[in-house]
């Protein structure tokens, strides 16, 4: 059993790699794709925000894995992943690049719950921490590995050449999930019922106020994220290669940012775990006046903001497999949902408040951080008498 679920570990992490670069490549190079494609920064952005808002429909299709069993629920989504790569690799156009972005990020919406659920399915809770932060390591990696890779194809190729690389590495990813993960026997038999599932989650409380803390954070940090590499090509003259070692930079960052939660999650308890990682992302940004005076000092403050923030966001994974137990896949699924919603805000928000400056950006994401910290504070998992009246 534990060869089979170490297996399954080295699926997800690989597909998740290549779905996670297939989003993450679009921030340190969105002024290079908008000169591809011949448009304003503000039309990528826009595309960003179009892409989260649409991934919204993950929690439609969630309810599949709850009772149609986890792999199915991975396979398809790696199949919409695919839809979006090769459209933009067979059909170059803005309209293709549209569909890619929002195809890709809708797959990874679809894709994740399923591989959440199944490990909260396989995993005590007690050392889920770790195997969550596992398979996030592929975040990390995609900066590390895929995204300055991109970034070399997009010197020497068109701008969807990236796209075509992403289409064939996921399809490998989808051979390894189907090849690799048992099958697995539903949770539930009944008939899908989509808007039921939905409708449990939204009247049980701690689920909608975990959903709004997530929406919370993540709205603040994508005001930063957004607009980091323009920052740093405005600020420091970065140009297309040093944005890669930007990206390898914070990639190495994310990677310590994992490896701390996994290590602090299962040992102080993952409720400490998010708010020390919610206080010292929001210290860390509010450092950036100081710090992103020199280049240097600009790498330091990246460094320092994404670590933290990934201690944050990891830790949040184990404790939101236990606010609805029984329907694992479609909370995991709607609180993705909130924070693609929360970027899609950010996305919007990021550059409006960029044009009075980066340290606007990071002390609209303070503020917004302390509020997640107190809704971090009103979340309460079940005791084990109310999982069983759960539905």
């Amino acid at each position: 059993m534990k060869s089979s679920l170490n297996l399954s570990l080295g699926a997800f992490t690989y597909a998740r790699l290549v779905v996670n670069t297939a989003q993450r490549m679009i921030y340190p190079f969105l002024a290079i794709f908008a000169g591809g494609l011949g448009v304003e920064v503000s039309v990528i952005s826009l595309a960003l925000a179009v892409s989260m808002t649409t991934s919204a429909m993950g929690p439609f299709l969630a309810p599949i894995a709850d009772r149609r069993g986890r792999k199915t629920g991975m396979l398809i989504g790696m199949a919409i992943f695919m839809v979006g790569m090769l459209a933009a690799s067979i059909f170059p156009s803005l309209v293709t690049f549209f569909i890619a972005i929002i195809m890709g990020t809708l797959g990874n919406n679809v894709l994740l719950p399923p591989i959440q659920a199944y490990l909260g399915d396989h995993t005590p809770y007690e050392k889920r921490g770790f195997y969550l932060a596992f398979i996030e390591l592929s975040w990390a990696l995609s900066f590390i590995l895929l995204v300055p890779l991109a970034g070399l194809i997009l010197e020497h190729a068109l701008w969807n050449g990236p796209f075509i690389f992403l289409a064939v590495t996921g399809a490998v990813g989808t051979l390894l999930i189907w090849w690799i993960v048992p099958n697995d026997p539903p949770i539930h038999n009944e008939p899908i019922a989509v808007l039921s599932d939905i409708k449990k989650v939204f009247a049980y409380t701690p689920a909608v106020i975990a959903m709004l803390m997530g929406l919370t954070f993540i709205i603040g940090n994508e005001m930063v994220n957004v607009m980091f590499g323009v920052w740093m090509q405005e600020a420091h003259g970065l140009q297309v290669a040093a944005l890669g070692l930007a990206s390898m930079i914070i990639g190495f960052s994310e990677l310590g940012g994992e490896g701390i939660a996994a290590f602090l999650a299962d040992r102080i308890g993952k409720e400490r775990s998010i708010a020390v990682g919610f206080i010292a992302n929001g210290l860390g940004v509010i450092a950036l006046p100081l710090l992103g005076k020199s280049q240097v000092g600009a790498f330091i403050w990246l460094v320092i903001f994404y670590m933290t923030f990934e201690i944050a966001i990891i830790s949040t994974l184990p404790l939101m497999t236990e606010v609805m137990p029984k329907a694992r896949a479609t909370m995991m699924a709607l609180f993705i949902a909130a924070l693609s919603l929360g970027r899609a805000i950010g996305d919007v928000i990021g550059p409006q408040l960029y044009t009075g400056g980066m340290w606007i950006n990071a002390l609209a994401c303070f503020v917004l951080n302390i509020l997640a910290v107190f809704l971090l504070t009103r979340i309460k998992l079940p005791s084990q008498k109310e999982r069983e009246s759960l539905p």
